[in-house]
C-alpha cells in the first residue's frame, strides 16, 4: 500500500468518526468501499473494516458513558446475543450475495430514518411493554443485527438504533451511547469470525488509529443538541448512509 493511500484512509475514517460519534452511529458502511478497494481481498476488507469500526464505536461509547448515555441494563441484555450473532455473521461471510444484502439493509436503514424522526416509544406505549417483552426485543435485536453486521463487515449501528428507540422504548439520548457500545460487542464478534479469512492489520492500525480521536469529537458534540435536534441529525446521517449502501449494492 502506498502512503498516499494510507493517508486517504486516514483523513476519511476520522472524518466519519466525527459523523458517527454524533450520531450514535460508526457509519462503517461509508468506510466500507475505501477499506475493501485497498485490502488483500474483500473478505480481509469486511474483517478490517469490522475491527475499525470497534475501535471507533468503542471510542465514543468511552466519551457517551462519561456523558451518561450509556444503559448499562439495555446493554446487558444486548451484548450476548450482539456477540453471538456478529460470530454467525463473520463465519457465512461470503456464502450470501452480499448486493442482495446491501440493498435490503439499505432500505431498511432508509426506513428507519423514518422511525427515528418519529422519535422514540411514547411513554403510554412503553408503560404497555413489559420488561420481559422488552428483554426479547433487544435479544433479538441484537441477534439479527449482529448477524447481518457480521455478514457483511458492518456493526450495523444505522439499524440497531431505530430498533433500539422503537421496539424496546429507549430514550434518544440513551439510544445513541448504547447503540455505540453494542457495536463494539458486535465488531469483536466480527472479529472472530473474520480470522479464519484474515484481517489487513496495517489498514486496522491506520483507519483505527485516525478513527478514535474523530469518534471523541462527535460523541462530545452530542450533548450540545436537543433531543430533536439530535433526532433530525441522526436521521440525516441514516439518509446518507442508506442511499450510500443502495448505491452500493447496485455498483457492486
Amino acid at each position: 500500500m502506498e502512503p498516499l493511500e494510507l493517508a486517504l484512509l486516514a483523513v476519511w475514517s476520522f472524518t466519519v468518526a466525527v459523523a458517527g460519534g454524533l450520531a450514535g452511529l460508526v457509519l462503517g458502511n461509508l468506510r466500507l468501499p475505501v477499506v475493501v478497494a485497498l485490502a488483500t481481498s474483500p473478505a480481509a476488507g469486511a474483517g478490517s473494516n469490522v475491527v475499525i469500526s470497534g475501535i471507533s464505536a468503542f471510542a465514543a461509547s468511552v466519551a457517551h458513558w462519561r456523558a451518561g448515555r450509556l444503559d448499562w441494563r439495555l446493554l446487558g441484555w444486548l451484548a450476548p446475543t450482539s456477540l453471538a450473532g456478529g460470530i454467525v455473521g463473520g463465519l457465512i461471510s461470503g456464502e450470501l450475495p452480499n448486493r442482495l444484502l446491501l440493498g435490503v439493509i439499505a432500505v431498511v436503514v432508509l426506513y428507519g430514518a423514518v422511525e427515528i424522526m418519529r422519535g422514540p416509544a411514547r411513554p403510554e406505549q412503553a408503560l404497555r411493554r413489559s420488561r420481559g417483552r422488552a428483554i426479547a426485543n433487544a435479544a433479538l435485536v441484537g441477534f439479527g443485527i449482529g448477524v447481518l453486521g457480521g455478514t457483511v463487515g458492518l456493526i450495523l449501528g444505522t439499524l440497531r438504533l431505530p430498533a433500539l428507540m422503537r421496539w424496546v422504548g429507549t430514550s434518544a439520548t440513551d439510544a445513541v451511547g448504547t447503540n455505540s457500545a453494542a457495536g463494539v460487542v458486535v465488531a469483536i464478534g466480527g472479529l472472530i469470525g473474520h480470522l479464519p479469512s484474515g484481517i489487513d492489520w496495517a489498514l486496522v492500525l491506520v483507519g483505527g488509529g485516525a478513527s478514535i480521536p474523530g469518534a471523541l469529537i462527535g460523541a462530545r458534540m452530542v450533548g450540545r443538541l436537543s433531543e430533536r435536534q439530535l433526532l433530525r441529525a441522526i436521521a440525516a446521517v441514516c439518509v446518507i448512509a442508506g442511499l450510500t449502501m443502495l448505491a452500493a449494492a447496485f455498483i457492486g
